[in-house]
C-alpha cells in the first residue's frame, strides 16, 4: 500500500547496525519527527552529514537489503504506532546549505522550503514565494513536484543530485528526465536527493515579500493548524478532494483522536497524545465514504510507513 516497506528481518537489522556503528541509533523515535506527531519508532535511525557518510549508509543497505524509508521534515508521512521495522535514513543539516549566485539557487535537500522562499525573496529573486506555505524540505518537494498557488517545483527545477540507498553513488539527473507531473517524479522511495538547482527571476524584494506575506496570511485563514500533514488525498482530475469530502459530509467527522478538519476537508488532524492508527483509520473510512456517496475512489497522497496490509 503506497509503498510500503516490508518489514526487515532481525539480521538485517543487526547487520546493519554492526555496518554502521555510531552512525545509526536503535529504536529511535520517529512518528514524533513528522508533523502529525504519532506513531513510533524506527528500529535504525541514521542522520549522515555528508555525502561520504551517506554512501556509507547506502552500502550498509546495499549489503543487508534492509528495509529503508527516507525522512525529510516528515510532512507527508505517518508512520504506524508499532514503529518501522527498518533503516530511517534523515539528512543532518550539512545538507542544508543555500547558494545564491545571480539567478541561480542551489540548495541542499535537507533544506526548508519555507527557508528557501524568503531567503531568495530576501536576494530579489521571484518564482519560490509560493514555497513559504510548503513545510517540507528541498527533497522531498522535489521528489513529490510540492505545489501551491497555482505554481510548482517544475516550472523553476533546473537539477537535482540524486543518491540510491540500493545502489551508491550520487548523480546528477536534469529536470526534464524527472517525469515531473502532479504529485509525481520518477525518483524512488530509496533515493535520496542531496541537493538541487533552481532558476529564478530577477524581481523587486520587497514586492517578493509582499507576496510572500500575502500566502502566508492566506494559509492562516484557509487552513489548520494543528498536527496534520496537509493534504491526505490528491485531487482526482477535474475534482477537488476537499470538495468531494466536505460533499460527502465529512467535515467533522471523527474515529478516536483524528478528525476531518472544519477547515480544509481534505486535512485530518490529529489530537495531542493521539494515534497513528485512528488517523490510518479515519483516511480508510472518509475514501470509503466518498465512493459510496460521491462515485469517486480518492487516491493518498501521504506516505504510509510501518503499516501492514489491512491495518
Amino acid at each position: 500500500m503506497n509503498g510500503v516497506p516490508r518489514h526487515s528481518t532481525q539480521a538485517a537489522i543487526e547487520k546493519a547496525a554492526e555496518m554502521l556503528g555510531p552512525l545509526a541509533e536503535r529504536d529511535r523515535p520517529i512518528g514524533e519527527l513528522t508533523t502529525y506527531r504519532v506513531g513510533g519508532a524506527a528500529a535504525l535511525f541514521s542522520e549522515p552529514g555528508s555525502v561520504a557518510e551517506l554512501e556509507r549508509v547506502a552500502g550498509a543497505v546495499a549489503a543487508t537489503a534492509i528495509d529503508v524509508v527516507v525522512l525529510g521534515k516528515g510532512s507527508n508521512l505517518l508512520v504506524a504506532d508499532g514503529g518501522f521495522a527498518g533503516l530511517c535514513v534523515r539528512l543532518a543539516d550539512g545538507f542544508a546549505a543555500i547558494e545564491i549566485e545571480g539567478d541561480l539557487v542551489r540548495a541542499g535537500g535537507a533544506a526548508a522550503y519555507p527557508v528557501l522562499a524568503r531567503r531568495t525573496a530576501a536576494a530579489g529573486l521571484t518564482g519560490l514565494e509560493w514555497a513559504v506555505g510548503i513545510p517540507g524540505s528541498v527533497g522531498g518537494a522535489v521528489r513529490m513536484n510540492a505545489s501551491g498557488h497555482g505554481a510548482q517545483t517544475a516550472d523553476v527545477l533546473v537539477d537535482c543530485r540524486v543518491l540510491s540507498l540500493m545502489g551508491g553513488g550520487e548523480h546528477l539527473v536534469d529536470a526534464s528526465a524527472l517525469d515531473l507531473s502532479y504529485r509525481h517524479s520518477s525518483i524512488g522511495p530509496c533515493d535520496v536527493v542531496t541537493e538541487a538547482s533552481y532558476r529564478l527571476e530577477i524581481g523587486d524584494p520587497e514586492l517578493a515579500a509582499a507576496r510572500i506575506d500575502e500566502i502566508v496570511r492566506w494559509r492562516r485563514e484557509h487552513q489548520p493548524g494543528g498536527q496534520n500533514a496537509g493534504s491526505v488525498f490528491t485531487n482526482p482530475a477535474g475534482d477537488v478532494a476537499g470538495r468531494l469530502i466536505e460533499e460527502a459530509g465529512l467535515k467533522g467527522f471523527r474515529i478516536g483522536s483524528a478528525v476531518v478538519s472544519q477547515r480544509h476537508a481534505n486535512f485530518i488532524q490529529a489530537d495531542p497524545g493521539g494515534s497513528a492508527g485512528d488517523v490510518k483509520r479515519l483516511i480508510d473510512e472518509v475514501r470509503s465514504l466518498v465512493v459510496e456517496r460521491c462515485g469517486v475512489e480518492l487516491r493518498t497522497e501521504l506516505r504510509l510507513i510501518g503499516f501492514e496490509e489491512g491495518q
